[in-house]
């Protein structure tokens, strides 16, 4: 199973680098074919790789603070709170950088990924499906202060091109921030033990000798910082952190440390192909990824319910 994983995302890496507006020669590599390798297809596909690598992993994280296998940061408010944080950071510091934006969108996430725990920590939700629905609500209130506040400063025909998922932006020299997530992976696979002892609830953890509250704040700033370096860097894209987790966790178990390098497989193959599907579909035209990994997911989400409940 994990070799032919691993052999289906180096087809997806082969075929994301061949798939492209523009039809290029790769035999002789000419200057321009250089130049549209290296400046355009490269930088995308690590974009991808790590984008999918990250919110498959941000997924992994929340679902075991929580103990709810329907979380990631499109059902918890997280990726609407980042775009908050973008916009207010284009108001409030207009002239701050690509770097500046992201800090604003990471304490929005990490403040909104809090506020979340915290609801469901004080209503504790008997059934599991109400978890993610009171997330959606409270993404949806972040959304309309965002779409609010876009409104009062007039940046709101705008806001909706540029937070889509899209990497048709990505060229070199303007993604490189995605690479925050190479570490954000390294800590958490080097946490893997205790995220799974997370996963187990407080009084477990806490009997086990875990610091369950010191866990849990490092899990949400890990999953501050990914999603906001994906959201400044590519937009918003739900979903992917849901549905490869718990397909994943259906044939390996929650064991991070055994399944979290599949996790991560997994989730950039599904972005992989995700941007593909996007780029096939109205060729030489492309629909944002936002909208094609949206669909997939959102299918695969409502089947993730129905067999959970039957």
């Amino acid at each position: 199973m994990r070799a032919s994983l691993f052999g289906l995302f180096i087809l997806l890496c082969g075929a994301s680098l061949l798939v492209g507006a523009r039809q290029v020669a790769w035999w002789p590599l000419s200057g321009d074919a250089w130049l549209t390798l290296t400046a355009s297809r490269l930088p995308r596909l690590a974009a991808l790789v790590l984008t999918g690598i990250g919110l498959s992993v941000c997924g992994v994280i929340l679902q075991h603070v929580v103990r709810n296998k329907f979380v990631e940061p499109a059902t918890s408010g997280g990726l609407d709170a980042a775009k908050l944080g973008i916009l207010v950071s284009l108001t409030l510091a207009p002239t701050a950088g690509t770097a500046g934006r992201m800090l604003f969108a990471l304490a929005f996430c990490f403040a909104a990924s809090l506020g979340f725990v915290a609801i469901v920590r004080r209503i504790k939700f008997k059934n599991t499906v109400l978890v993610p629905v009171i997330g959606l609500m409270y993404g949806g209130v972040l959304s309309a202060v965002a779409e609010f506040h876009a409104y009062r400063n007039n940046i709101l025909q705008s806001m909706q091109g540029w937070l889509l998922g899209d990497f048709s932006r990505i060229v070199q020299g303007h993604y490189e921030i995605i690479y925050l997530i190479l570490p954000i992976v390294a800590l958490t696979y080097l946490y893997a033990h205790r995220f799974t002892v997370l996963g187990m609830g407080e009084g477990m953890a806490t009997s086990l000798g875990l610091n369950y509250p010191a866990t849990v704040a490092l899990g949400l700033m890990l999953v501050a910082v990914t999603v906001s370096a994906t959201v400044i860097t590519v937009g918003a894209i739900p979903f992917v952190g849901l549905v490869v987790p718990n397909l994943v966790a259906m044939r390996y178990g929650d064991n991070l440390g055994r399944s979290l390098p599949i996790v991560a497989l997994a989730g950039a193959s599904l972005l992989l192909a995700c941007d593909i599907l996007g780029r096939l579909l109205i060729h030489p035209f492309e629909v944002p990824i936002g909208l094609t990994a949206g669909g997939v997911g959102g299918l695969l989400f409502l089947a993730l319910i129905v067999w959970r409940n039957r």
